[in-house]
């Protein structure tokens, strides 16, 4: 048993090795890009093609993020609902605050704030995938145009601020149709820069709004399931409020008399 312990050790340590030298191999220098008003003309062409005006307009969102994280998201009241294995968390994202439960018993103080805590991470970087081309003129965001090696120019963003990881930047390079086709990124949680992922499967929700449902990084595929989004509960599926444990259910009432 200790020499098939040992056997497995080697494999491995010797795969482990084999990814750092592959990942030193591939691992690409950021960009430093050319600050010019071609960039923020590429990144409202993008915006244009995602239709980010119905993006503004969709209230309501739904989706399961690969991991057996699911989401509702009251977007204009900036309240998320995160369920992931038997956690649930109801978040609020202005000041990432909450309540979260464990078995459908309630956690208090460390245990909740732990939660709250990586249900934050969580939906930072699962929003993120759902439509980062939104966020191209976020607060704390720089924009920059590169060249391409294959001819062309990118759209290079840089989040200097907010989030759970600033410093990350992202490369976008456009289709004909202004869509997104694909990003190169250089991230705190990937060891490799230049990391390659595609953007397609496109989806068009209710309002208008374009989603990519599928992201290739080579590596793996990474895919959104269950997307849906609108300006009612109806159209995610929902008939009650999951926000009424936070004290939402009045301010949801005057809401919809208002609309």
């Amino acid at each position: 048993m200790r020499k098939v312990l040992i056997i497995i050790g080697i494999v491995l340590l010797a795969l482990i090795g084999i990814s750092v030298v592959a990942g030193l191999i591939v691992n690409e220098p950021r960009p430093e890009g050319v600050q010019s008003p071609r960039a923020d003309a590429m990144a409202e062409q993008m915006l244009q093609a995602i239709n980010h005006n119905a993006w503004e307009q969709t209230r309501y969102l739904r989706w399961t993020f690969p991991g057996g994280h699911h989401y509702v998201w009251d977007k204009a009241k900036g309240l998320v609902q995160v369920k992931w294995e038997s956690t649930e968390v109801l978040l609020r994202t202005a000041d990432v605050s909450g309540k979260a439960w464990r078995n459908q018993q309630q956690l208090k103080g460390e245990a909740a704030e732990e939660a709250i805590q990586t249900a934050w991470g969580y939906f930072c970087n699962d929003a993120f995938w759902l439509n980062a081309p939104a966020k191209v003129f976020d607060p704390g965001t720089r924009r920059r145009i590169v060249q391409l090696e294959e001819g062309g120019e990118g759209l290079l963003v840089i989040y200097e601020s907010g989030g759970v990881t600033p410093g990350d930047a992202y490369l976008w390079v456009l289709g004909d149709d202004g869509l997104p086709a694909y990003y190169r990124m250089w991230v705190s949680i990937v060891p490799i820069g230049g990391l390659k992922a595609s953007w397609e499967d496109w989806i068009t929700l209710p309002t208008g709004a374009k989603i990519a449902a599928t992201h290739d990084l080579g590596i793996m595929t990474t895919s959104l399931t269950n997307i849906k989004g609108g300006t009612a509960l109806s159209d995610i599926g929902l008939e009650v409020y999951p926000f009424e444990a936070l004290g939402e259910r009045e301010a949801l009432s005057r809401l919809s008399v208002e609309q």
